[in-house]
């Protein structure tokens, strides 16, 4: 069956509610996301969104501490503009219903964290997300130009591909047409062509064993670009929050914000000893490819399971006030922070790499674009700075349908390509030939290719994952399509690009560090 419309947005965080409720002023939209509206990485945002809007702080602040973050590989440019651009999205999304937490007197209660040299982190509580996705649900569920397919799955985008023309890699005049979707519950594939398509699907933390990322993080949109032979870039630069709830078994692992460090949380052994002046002299407040290599050598040198985040000398109603989640999370594992350390470790949290777009967020593919953590916008350079990524997203997304909305008069839908086709496919015979490679790709990369990395790990991660790969592409090109096979070959592809990328990097810098 196929589906036309003007706009195809893929995935539902931030980035594509937003970008959607703008788009829906110029034509059509879709919104194809394979869970539930609910489900996306910006719900799991707890700490907030970063930028200037008080007379105590200023751009230039805020752009040095971010370029100091990236660690001298960020787009100067890229930063500069998003930074300025900022304070007026942020009242777009207070007038679209986000309610941010104000203190007493009125004005805004801003945090500060990690890497970060002013308080300017507007938040709600400790579930920042969850509220921002709160307020965007709730103006596209009533607007009548946005049709919702809530549990489709985006196989792949449509190019020339698929009208039996060669596609050469990173070829300029590559196009892209829409996007062969899979119905979940009725396993239906649907063809849905559109003008102009957004990728706005997330990050790959499901790429590591202990991530704090949903369980639909898993690369999609990534490997679906590099599939049509667009470009993805800084793969290498996976960041890993240093402060996940130590709670094995639990999956997704807990976050435990930036925003409590920033709040006067301190960082120690599991014999009550502060560590972090040994490695940097910004303590627990350093940046987070610092911390989390600080937490990881503690733990591997000690042969500990954890450390401790102390907030027991903390005030206890403001920390209720403020981190009502973490609070009652911990409590309900008999952990009341007031009085006893949380148990953290660091877990796979952010992709930095992803998609390279240009300013106006198009991607090497005419008629596609991306925003949010599936791209790659210049701004994190090789370390993200904490709080900038709900920023980016909401940034490039406007950009986006400023762009696309210019574009799509000029755009004609492409009638003529066929349906989906699984002629001589089966379901697989046993699930757990997927589900065995899922976890074994998991363990190569925690193993191999985590906190820190050698050239021997890599070697090894490369040679394990080619079976892997090949196994699994076999089992595509024999089986019906399920959402559990896609993820698994799209984790298995960005995990080769993050093997390759990190690969080519030599020398250390930022989230990709290497033992000499």
């Amino acid at each position: 069956m196929k589906i036309e419309t003007d706009f195809l947005v893929i995935g539902s965080g931030l980035a594509g509610l937003s970008l959607a409720i703008k788009a829906s002023k110029f034509g059509k939209v879709a919104i194809v996301t394979k869970a539930g509206l609910n489900d996306s990485n910006t719900v799991y945002a707890q700490g907030g969104i970063a930028a200037v809007i008080t007379s105590d702080d200023n751009f230039e602040n805020h752009i040095k501490d971010t370029l100091i973050a990236g660690a001298s590989l960020c787009d100067e440019d890229v930063v500069r503009k998003v930074i300025s651009y900022a304070p007026s999205l942020i009242n777009e999304l207070i007038n679209w219903g986000t309610n941010f937490d104000k203190t007493k007197t009125g004005t805004f209660d801003l945090a500060k964290e990690g890497g970060h040299s002013e308080h300017r982190i507007l938040h709600h509580k400790d579930n920042t997300g969850f509220e921002i996705q709160r307020a965007l649900k709730e103006k596209i569920q009533t607007n009548p130009n946005i049709t919702i397919y809530e549990n489709h799955f985006a196989i792949d985008i449509i190019t020339q591909h698929h009208l039996g023309k060669i596609v050469k890699r990173h070829n300029r005049d590559t196009e892209c047409y829409g996007a062969y979707v899979l119905d979940i519950n009725n396993e239906s594939i649907y063809t849905i062509l559109s003008k102009c398509t957004f990728l706005t699907s997330g990050g790959a933390g499901n790429l590591y064993l202990n991530t704090t990322n949903p369980s639909i993080a898993t690369g999609d949109g990534i490997a679906m670009i590099y599939r049509a032979k667009g470009i993805v870039d800084n793969m290498e630069f996976v960041q890993f929050h240093p402060t996940a709830l130590y709670n094995p078994g639990e999956t997704p692992a807990f976050l435990i914000s930036e925003a409590l460090r920033g709040f006067g949380a301190v960082l120690k052994t599991i014999d009550g000893k502060e560590f972090m002046q040994k490695y940097d002299n910004r303590g627990s407040l350093a940046p987070r490819d610092i911390v989390a290599r600080a937490i990881d050598n503690e733990i591997k040198t000690r042969g500990d399971e954890f450390v401790w985040l102390d907030c027991s000398h903390l005030d206890k109603s403001g920390l209720l006030e403020h981190f009502p989640n973490i609070y009652n999370k911990c409590l309900s594992l008999n952990i009341d922070i007031a009085k006893t350390p949380i148990p953290v470790i660091p877990a796979a949290h952010y992709m930095c790499g992803g998609i390279k777009i240009d300013i106006q967020a198009r991607t090497s593919i005419k008629f596609l674009y991306a925003a949010g953590e599936t791209s790659l916008t210049g701004l994190h350079g090789a370390n993200r700075l904490a709080s900038n990524s709900l920023l980016e997203a909401l940034v490039f997304a406007d950009w986006a349908i400023k762009d696309a909305q210019a574009q799509i008069p000029n755009i004609n839908i492409q009638n003529n390509i066929p349906d989906w086709d699984d002629e001589g496919t089966t379901h697989p015979e046993e699930m757990v030939l997927i589900t065995q490679s899922l976890k074994e790709v998991q363990q190569i990369m925690s193993v191999y290719v985590g906190i820190v990395r050698s050239e021997v790990r890599l070697k090894r991660a490369y040679d394990r994952l080619w079976t892997i790969y090949n196994e699994t592409e076999k089992l595509y090109k024999e089986s019906k399509v399920s959402k559990q096979l896609c993820e698994l070959r799209n984790l298995v592809n960005v995990a080769y690009l993050v093997i390759k990328h990190a690969n080519a990097r030599k020398k250390s810098i930022g989230l990709h560090y290497m033992n000499e």
